[in-house]
C-alpha cells in the first residue's frame, strides 16, 4: 500500500464491517486504504450463520426500529446491491401448541409489515403463510410428526458471507480503494498535538514495515477491537467480549425438506438452513476466552447441535452424518464505553466511538446491517464534513450485480456450449453474477478451465484460476477456506482436491515445487488439527489441539510488538 499521498481514511480490519467502510469511504471520493492481518473475512465474517435477516427475535424485545432497519437492508441487498449473492430462503416456524398460532402469526405479520414500510421498489419477499400439519409435512417430510401441530412459513435470505466480504473489497478497489490482506497495523503514529495521523503497517508475508499517513484511522476489527484500541495508548474505547457459535454441515440428501427450520432452544436459536448441496445447522452461544484466531467446534458443541436438531427430526442425525463444522466468534459489545472515550454514537446493535482524536472504533452489529454500520463509522469520522460528502452506498451495486438479468438469459447457451448442468450454471451466477464473463474469457484462452475439479466437482477449475488472478490469494488455505468452502462442505475438507488446485494456482502465483509442498503441508496440518479439536470436550482442550498446526503467516501479538 503506497503512502506517497497519504490517505483520508485507513480502515483496519477486513471483515464485512471494514469492507463496507472501505466501500463507503471510497464512493464518497475519499482516498481510502484497508488492511487485514489475515485473509479477507477470516474472522467472524466467514463463520456466521450466513443469513441476511431482520432478526425475528428482536420483535419479542419490541425493538421495531432495529428490525425495520435490518429488513430494509435485507431487501436492498436482494433487489439492488447484491442480487446475485443474496438469495431468498424460506423457513418454517413450527408450532408446538394450537394457541401459539395467533401469537406467532401476529409477530410474523408485523415482521412482514416492517419490511414493507418505506420500501423503494416494493416487497422483495412473499408474505408469510400459515400451514397445517399436513402442509408442513409436505414441505419438510423429515420433521417428526409429533414435533408440531402446524407451522408458519416466512422468508428471509442467505448469503455466502466470505464471498460478500470479498466482493465488497473488490468493489471498493474498483472505486479506488487500496486493499492489502496479510498486513497488520502494529503501531499508530501521532501528530505533535496527540492526534492519530496514520499507522505503521507490517507485511506479514515479508516482514517489512512502512508508515502510512491518514487523516482518520477506523478500527473495524471485531473481537480484536480492544487489542487494536490498545495501540492508541489510551484507556478509552469500546469493550467487546467474544461469544462462540458453531455450525455443522450434513449432506442435503440426509434430511428430506425443501425449506429451512427455525427452532427455539434454551440457550439460542437453532436454524436448519438449506444450501445447494447440504444443510447448515446451528448455532450455539457460549462465552469464549481462548485463542481468538482459531475458535473450533468441540465434540460437546457438535453433540449439542445434533441433540437439538434431533428433537424435531424423524430420523436422528449422528456424528457420522457430519461432513464439516465451523466455529465463529460474535463480538458482543458491552454497554457504554471505557473511561477516556471523548464521544460515542450508540445504537441497539453497534457503537461508534473515538478514544483519541483521529481514531474511530466501531463494534457490535451484524452482517445484515454492515452498510448502516459503515455509513455511521465514516459519518462519525468526518464529523461536520459528512453533510457535504453523504454516503451513497444504498445506490452502489456490488461487482457482478450490473447486467445480471442479461447474463441470466445466457444460462441455457452456457449449459450447451460447456456441457455444464443447470446446477453448475446457477452456482456460477450466484457466486459471480455478471462477472462470470471474466471466467468465460479465461476459459476461451485456456479451455481446460471449463472442467470441474476432479475431487470437488461442485467447482470449476476456472474458479480456482480466477481466485489466483483476481481475488488476492496468497496461500492455498485462502482458496480452501474463503474462495471456496471446501474446508467444510466435503467430508475430507478438500484434501483430495489440493494437488489439482495447486496445479492451477501455482503458475499464476509463481510457486515452485518446494512452495507447493509447504502450502499443502500447512493446509493438511490445519485440517488434522481441527479434526482433533472436534474430538475434545472443552474449549481449552480444543484450542490446545488446534494449536498443533502453526499458522502459515501468523499475526503479531500487539502487546509484544509494542513492547519491542
Amino acid at each position: 500500500m503506497s503512502d506517497d499521498q497519504g490517505l483520508d481514511v485507513l480502515v483496519v480490519g477486513g471483515g464485512v464491517t471494514g469492507a463496507g467502510i472501505a466501500l463507503d469511504a471510497a464512493t464518497r471520493g475519499l482516498r481510502t486504504g484497508i488492511v487485514e492481518a489475515q485473509d479477507w473475512a477470516s474472522g467472524t465474517s466467514s463463520r456466521s450463520s450466513k443469513l441476511v435477516h431482520g432478526g425475528l427475535r428482536y420483535l419479542q424485545m419490541l425493538d421495531f426500529h432495529l428490525v425495520h432497519e435490518a429488513l430494509t437492508e435485507r431487501d436492498l441487498l436482494i433487489k439492488e446491491i447484491a442480487p446475485h449473492l443474496v438469495k431468498p430462503v424460506s423457513f418454517l416456524y413450527p408450532l408446538t401448541k394450537h394457541w401459539e398460532r395467533p401469537y406467532v402469526g401476529a409477530g410474523v405479520a408485523l415482521y412482514d409489515a416492517l419490511a414493507t414500510v418505506g420500501s423503494r421498489k416494493g416487497r422483495a419477499m412473499p408474505f408469510h403463510r400459515h400451514l397445517s400439519r399436513g402442509g408442513m409435512q409436505k414441505m419438510f417430510p423429515d420433521l417428526r410428526h409429533d414435533a408440531a401441530v402446524g407451522a408458519v412459513r416466512y422468508w428471509d435470505a442467505s448469503v455466502d458471507d466470505a464471498r460478500l466480504v470479498l466482493t465488497l473489497v473488490r468493489t471498493a478497489a474498483a472505486y479506488g480503494a487500496l486493499a492489502a490482506p496479510r498486513t497488520q497495523a502494529v503501531r499508530l503514529t501521532k501528530s505533535g498535538l496527540g492526534r492519530v495521523d496514520g499507522a505503521v503497517l507490517r507485511d506479514l508475508e515479508s516482514g517489512t514495515e512502512h508508515t502510512v499517513k491518514a487523516r482518520h484511522v477506523i478500527n473495524a476489527t471485531g473481537v480484536w477491537t480492544e487489542e487494536t484500541e490498545s495501540l492508541t495508548g489510551s484507556e478509552g474505547g469500546l469493550h467487546v467480549l467474544a461469544s462462540k457459535g458453531i455450525h455443522i454441515v450434513v449432506p442435503r440428501e440426509r434430511i428430506r425438506g425443501t425449506v429451512g427450520l427455525i427452532l427455539q432452544t434454551e440457550k439460542s436459536v437453532l436454524f436448519v438452513i438449506p444450501w445447494s448441496r447440504y444443510w447448515v445447522i446451528g448455532t450455539t452461544d457460549t462465552p469464549y476466552v481462548q485463542n481468538l484466531v482459531h475458535p473450533v467446534a468441540t465434540a460437546a458443541d457438535i453433540d449439542y447441535v445434533i441433540e437439538h436438531a434431533n428433537a424435531v427430526l424423524s430420523t436422528p442425525l449422528t456424528r457420522d452424518d457430519v461432513i464439516g463444522t465451523w466455529a465463529g466468534l460474535r463480538p458482543l459489545l458491552q454497554p457504554g464505553t471505557k473511561d477516556g472515550t471523548s464521544s460515542a454514537k450508540v445504537s441497539r446493535e453497534h457503537t461508534v466511538a473515538s478514544p483519541v482524536p483521529g481514531f474511530v472504533a466501531i463494534a457490535g452489529g451484524k452482517l445484515t446491517t454492515y452498510r448502516v454500520m459503515a455509513k455511521d463509522a465514516v459519518d462519525f469520522a468526518l464529523g461536520a464534513r459528512a453533510s457535504s460528502l453523504p454516503s451513497i452506498t444504498d445506490r452502489i451495486p456490488l461487482l457482478g450485480a450490473v447486467g445480471l438479468d442479461a447474463i441470466y438469459r445466457q444460462s441455457a447457451r452456457l449449459q450447451r456450449e460447456h456441457g455444464w448442468s443447470e446446477a453448475m450454471v446457477d452456482h456460477l451466477l450466484h457466486r459471480y453474477g455478471s462477472a462470470l464473463r471474466e471466467l468465460l474469457a479465461a476459459i476461451e484462452v485456456q479451455p481446460d478451465l471449463a472442467r470441474p475439479l476432479e475431487h470437488a466437482s461442485a467447482y470449476l477449475r476456472a474458479e480456482i484460476h480466477f481466485a489466483a488472478t483476481h481475488e488476492q490469494v496468497l496461500h492455498l488455505e485462502d482458496v480452501m477456506l474463503h474462495r471456496t468452502r471446501l474446508t467444510y462442505e466435503v467430508s475430507d475438507a478438500g484434501r483430495a482436491a489440493t494437488d489439482e488446485i495447486l496445479e492451477i494456482i501455482s503458475p499464476v502465483l509463481g510457486w515452485d515445487s518446494e512452495r507447493q509442498a509447504a502450502e499443502k503441508a500447512s493446509y493438511l496440518a490445519r485440517c488434522d488439527a481441527e479434526d482433533a479439536a472436534a474430538q475434545t470436550a472443552t474449549d481449552a482442550e480444543g484450542d490446545l489441539a488446534r494449536q498443533a498446526a502453526a499458522d502459515i503467516a501468523p499475526m503479531l501479538d500487539l502487546a509484544t510488538s509494542q513492547a519491542d
